[in-house]
Order: structure tokens, then C-alpha cells, then sequence
């Protein structure tokens, strides 16, 4: 039977009004095909003002969803589950960190349940993030494969990924996003303690970084060949590898992911 609403998202918070936003914004989905069910709280005003179907009645939800984005907190995920009034949702996309598709599963008992397990990050809030899939479990519909794709799609890029990796994909999507807010950061305090205007200082962090990442995005120099093409005319730059390389650099990098990893397997 069909159901009334193509999305309904559980949960309250960026992570959910990232995508009820994505979705609508984009055109991917009228407003009137999307529900929501806030755990507490509201939604922000721009959520208000999509238009979408917002309730407090979540077995009223999922009931009458295709897809349930599960946004919840993963710590409350047994007693949201007491919410859905003894439904169980056919097509499910988990946003919970740490949560494995088979969890999500056994709190169905024995009714089949098709889970996508994804992991955003906190670019996706302005679109420009990437996400982590795991939807194997809908390999055997196009049509479906397609749209779990597009919701994410719009919010950033999207790597498709088993679950067995996907420990390591957070790491690097996830909160992977810290080393990079801590590097901007670091360079700025750095800068200014050397005398540059803090706005000067983020002004060219920002764009350096930005460019940077753009060269090596184009994939014509690998990032070893970047570094060594810059310290050929730059002995600043070769100092800056020295001293990094000295600091254990790469190794701090290789400990906080390994870290990451071991977190989620925890």
C-alpha cells in the first residue's frame, strides 16, 4: 500500500533538520511528502517554514512512511522504538552513530527490516559534506538505491561503503571535520601571535587550505608531489616539514584515528 509520506525523519536536531532541509530545499521532495517527529523541543524556524508535516504522534509517523530516517539520539533508540505504537517500519536509514544495522533490526523481532547505515558530517549543514552508505541491504531495488542516494546527494557527496568499514569512514567524515577546525585554528593563533590581524590571518588560512585541497582534488600531483614542489622554492617550507616530521605530525594523525575507530567498535 502506498504510504502517505516518502520521508519521515525521527529526531531533533542538525543531523535531522539537515536533511528535511536537503530534501525540500533541493526539490527532491514536495514538503507535503515529508514528516517529521520531534523527540523534544522544536524545530528551528527555517524547519517551520518548510512547509513539511511536523507531529507528535510517532507510530502516526511511521505508519505512514515508505522510508523512517532514524536521527535520534542512539542512547534513547530502545525507548523510541517503544514510540512507533508496534509498527515496524519497512525501509529504514539510520543516522545513529555506533548503532549496527543488526541492532536496529533485532528491536523488530522476527518482521524483516531493510536498513541503509549512514554517516553524515557537520558540513552537510550547508550542503557541502559528504556522507558515508551503507544501503546493501536495498541492492535488489534500483529505485530505491537511487533515492537513498539522492537525499544525501543533497547534502554534499556520497561514498558508498560497507559496514564493516564504516568505523573508519567516521573517523575521517565524521570527526575528521575536528583536525581540520583545530588546524585553521592553530594557524591563526599562530599567525597573529607573529603579528597578522586575526581577520588576515583566517582570511589566508582559509583560502590556502581551500586551494590546496582543491589541487589535490583535481588529481594531477599526489600530495607528496605537492609538498615537495612547494619546497623546492620555499626553505620556510622545508623548515615547516622538518618541524613537523620532528613533532610526530603524522603519527598524532595515525593515534586520533586509530582512536576514532576504536571508539565506534566500543
Amino acid at each position: 500500500m502506498k504510504k502517505q509520506f516518502k520521508l519521515g525523519v525521527i529526531g531533533f536536531g542538525a543531523t535531522a533538520e539537515s536533511v528535511l532541509r536537503g530534501v525540500v530545499l533541493s526539490d527532491l521532495l514536495r514538503a507535503k511528502k515529508v514528516a517529521a517527529y520531534c523527540e523534544e523541543g522544536n524545530f528551528s524556524e527555517e524547519i517551520d517554514e518548510l512547509g513539511i508535516n511536523v507531529t507528535d504522534d510517532c507510530a502516526f509517523l511511521v505508519s505512514n512512511s515508505e522510508f523512517v530516517v532514524l536521527a535520534c539520539d542512539p542512547h534513547k533508540f530502545a525507548e523510541t522504538v517503544k514510540n512507533f505504537g508496534g509498527y515496524v517500519p519497512e525501509k529504514v536509514i539510520s543516522l545513529m552513530p555506533k548503532v549496527k544495522k543488526n541492532a536496529i533490526k533485532n528491536a523488530f523481532g522476527i518482521t524483516p527490516v531493510k536498513v541503509a547505515r549512514c554517516i553524515t558530517n557537520l558540513p552537510c549543514e550547508i550542503g557541502s559534506g559528504v556522507t558515508g552508505v551503507d544501503m546493501t541491504d536495498f541492492n535488489k531495488s534500483t529505485d530505491d538505491t537511487d533515492f537513498i542516494t539522492a537525499v544525501f546527494d543533497c547534502l554534499g557527496n556520497v561514498l558508498s561503503v560497507d559496514e564493516s568499514r564504516m568505523n573508519a569512514v567516521t573517523a575521517l567524515n565524521c570527526d575528521g571535520t575536528v583536525y581540520a577546525l583545530m588546524l585553521v585554528d592553530s594557524l591563526v593563533d599562530a599567525a597573529v601571535a607573529q603579528g597578522l590581524g586575526k581577520e588576515e590571518a583566517k582570511a589566508l588560512v582559509l583560502q590556502t587550505l581551500s586551494g590546496t585541497c582543491e589541487m589535490v582534488a583535481r588529481g594531477e600531483k599526489t600530495p607528496s608531489q605537492l609538498i615537495l614542489e612547494v619546497s623546492k622554492y620555499s626553505g620556510g617550507a622545508v623548515q615547516t616539514v622538518k618541524t613537523l616530521e620532528d613533532g610526530g605530525f603524522r603519527k598524532v594523525i595515525a593515534d586520533a584515528v586509530e582512536a576514532s575507530v576504536k571508539y565506534g567498535k566500543d
